[in-house]
């Protein structure tokens, strides 16, 4: 089969491959019809190279339909079409029953002190081939796997992969009260959805940060209040709080997480870490790593008083500095973590309906086949061409 594998720092290829057969009872066989490219990608595009090796298969955000069951699987049959969850999760443990899919201990990462083990990612989850492939292996397919119905296009339902249960969480999280307000800094895939959810949800004012011209455009055009981040410079905070009160918003969602603008010293150090051989950088990371905190400091700055801050953005440094003192000072309420994509996908399930009120069939700006991988990859990390969503056709 044809698939997306890394080769080193912003070196990925569409290589022919083995294609995946079962190897357990529960596993399926799914071909994928749909596949997107999300910011974490970029990740391992250019910082997490240390734990990747050369021929790892990428991506995580698949859909498409069950070509074959292994013998212990009772819920799917082949010509379902179905939604791959990032989370290798097996739906049944202590933490999968609490919704904490991202936490499945049986798929935990112990090796590595980790939680679930993820599709398409590092060492660090498991380092599961992923779905960026014109086949994928799906473990626990009596649990895992998204039954949608056949019909609607596939832009309809495979954000369930991640994006909208992503997005949906953030917001959950963020616990904005009815008629309240919400910033969401980063208007990418995840920071836009985040504004579309809140908005359905009842938020009052919502507010969307970006620097981005086409990515603010987007989220204004839904009734979003926008700020460009370089227009507004030292003063977004002002320009924030003129929008809620004087005293900042109810809640603010970090959507952008360890590679933030404008942090010139950790980027410095991200870059001299990616340039040690693996084995060092990787020692490097796990003890000493350190962010871009631009975002999530801003997020401190921005809410209000006793509110909080959601953080959906991906870290992964291991000594990030913090500014306790401001934190406990504003009595803020800090949630974070890998979406539980499991934990979300039934209530989510129900908005993809003919009105699709998430306006999902046109969230995507590109869909290219799986052969341009390389391409969209450059001109994602690049923003180039208007490119906020992604998809893939392999």
């Amino acid at each position: 089969m044809r698939a997306l594998t890394w080769h080193g720092k912003r070196d990925v290829r569409v290589d022919t491959v083995p294609d995946p057969g079962i190897e357990d009872a529960e596993d399926v066989i799914v071909r994928v019809t749909t596949t997107g490219l999300c910011g974490s990608d970029l990740h391992l595009y250019e910082v997490l190279g240390a734990f990747l090796d050369p021929g790892d298969v990428l991506g995580h955000e698949p859909m498409g339909i069950v070509e074959e069951v292994g013998p212990a699987v009772t819920g799917l049959k082949p010509g379902d079409r179905v939604v791959v969850p990032f989370n290798v999760s097996c739906g049944t443990c202590f933490m999968c029953a609490r919704g904490l899919h991202s936490q499945c201990e049986t798929t935990q990462v112990r090796e590595h002190g980790t939680g679930a083990s993820l599709f398409g990612y590092t060492k660090l989850y498991g380092q599961v081939p992923g779905g960026q492939a014109q086949y994928l292996r799906v473990p626990f397919g009596n649990t895992l796997p998204v039954k949608v119905p056949h019909g609607p296009p596939d832009d309809r339902f495979v954000y369930l992969s991640d994006v909208l249960p992503t997005a949906w969480q953030a917001v959950r999280y963020a616990a904005v009260p009815p008629g309240g307000s919400l910033a969401v800094l980063g208007l990418g895939p995840i920071g836009e959805m985040s504004t579309r959810i809140a908005t359905l949800q009842g938020a009052g004012t919502v507010i969307g940060v970006d620097l981005v011209p086409e990515r603010l455009e987007r989220a204004r055009a839904r009734g979003v209040h926008t700020i460009d981040l370089e227009g507004a410079g030292p003063h977004l905070l002002d320009a924030v709080r003129a929008l809620t009160g004087g005293r900042g918003p109810d809640a603010v969602i970090d959507a952008v997480g360890m590679e933030a603008h404008g942090s010139s010293v950790a980027a410095a150090a991200q870059h001299m870490t990616a340039l040690l051989p693996d084995r060092l950088a990787a020692a490097v990371m796990k003890r000493a790593g350190v962010d871009r905190l631009a975002a999530l400091t801003t997020a401190v700055d921005l809410v209000r008083r006793g509110g909080t801050v959601s953080v959906a953005g991906v870290y992964g440094g291991a000594a990030d500095p913090l500014p306790l003192l401001t934190m406990f000072d504003k009595q803020i309420q800090l949630r974070m973590g890998q979406a539980n994509v499991r934990r979300w996908t039934d209530d989510i399930l129900p908005l993809l309906t003919d009105d699709d009120p998430l306006g999902t069939e046109d969230f995507a700006t590109h869909r290219l086949p799986l052969e341009d991988a390389p391409d969209a990859y450059e001109m994602f990390q690049k923003k180039r061409d208007g490119a906020v969503k992604i998809l893939f056709n392999p």
